[in-house]
């Protein structure tokens, strides 16, 4: 492995971007990348050969999703775009509580992802990566700069403590229906110990409100009390009625189309292949990539 001086530049370039938006401590900070404090001063004053391995180069470049490839795609602010930033940052600044469940790729993730990138005490997490209690405690401490090492009690524990410590923090969990029940039902417990300083905003698809509905029908323990803590009902942006969800969905595909449009093939016969088929942006995604 022979990563290059210009790779590693732009990676610690990411990195310092990202502190602005981070409003704990150096320290903690350096943790979320995996590295020590004194590592992450000397990356500060502009050190950059032999103070990490490649490895660690590496996976900071991952996680900051740094690419040496630049990808074209442009950012749109659709209506899913401006509801989903609308809603974290309504969550953030009241530090309430809220559940979007909607339809797969119209750009949920996404939409999400870019926003946190501006916020500051903002954090991202997916839930599909961490599906039982303990990955997801210590997936959630690491992005929040807390060592995710040691008893998991003792980890919860910090958590909670240095949630209460940012200035208006929010969490974003993604793909919040992956979670096991165990998993979930930490929710309830870490809403209850970030009341009113902490702010929440969950996403999923159906299967998402399937675990929360089929949870408060069979009236399993924390199911009903983390509805309720989430503000009791689910946002959904894209309209139920097939006309205006016909009418939604073009509107979505046609404004992603025209801003990353490249190619010979016209964006109305990409946007309509989609209606035709039904699919999704990622769909969009490949024909725009094929046309180009």
């Amino acid at each position: 492995m022979n990563l290059t001086y210009e790779y590693k530049t732009e990676v610690r370039t990411a990195l310092l971007g990202r502190r602005d938006n981070f409003g704990g401590t150096d320290s903690a900070f350096a943790k979320i990348y995996g590295l020590s404090g004194a590592i992450y001063s000397r990356l500060k004053a502009g050190e950059i050969e032999k103070i990490i391995s490649d490895s660690q180069w590496l996976q900071m470049g991952r996680e900051l999703e740094v690419q040496t490839r630049k990808s074209t795609w442009k950012v749109v602010k659709t209506k899913v775009y401006e509801n989903i930033e609308g809603s974290i940052q309504f969550c953030q600044h009241y530090s309430a509580s809220m559940i979007l469940v909607d339809d797969c790729g119209i750009g949920k993730t996404f939409s999400a992802k870019n926003v946190v990138k501006g916020l500051k005490n903002a954090f991202y997490v997916d839930c599909s990566q961490a599906k039982s209690k303990q990955q997801f405690i210590k997936l959630l401490a690491k992005t929040l700069g807390i060592d995710p090492k040691g008893k998991y009690i003792d980890v919860k524990a910090n958590l909670k403590y240095y949630l209460g410590q940012l200035d208006h923090p929010v969490i974003i969990l993604d793909e919040a229906g992956d979670l096991e029940y165990t998993a979930f039902l930490e929710l309830k417990e870490l809403w209850n110990a970030t009341d009113g300083f902490c702010g929440w905003f969950m996403m999923g698809a159906d299967g998402l409100r399937s675990k929360i509905e089929k949870g408060i029908n069979s009236k399993k323990v924390g199911f009903a009390e983390i509805f309720s803590r989430f503000s009791d009902e689910y946002i959904k942006l894209t309209p139920v009625g097939v006309a205006d969800k016909k009418a939604f969905r073009q509107e979505l595909l046609q404004q992603v189309a025209s801003a990353n449009h490249t190619g010979t093939v016209p964006v109305e016969t990409l946007v309509k292949k989609c209606l035709d088929k039904e699919t999704t942006l990622r769909h969009l995604d490949t024909l725009l990539k094929i046309s180009a």
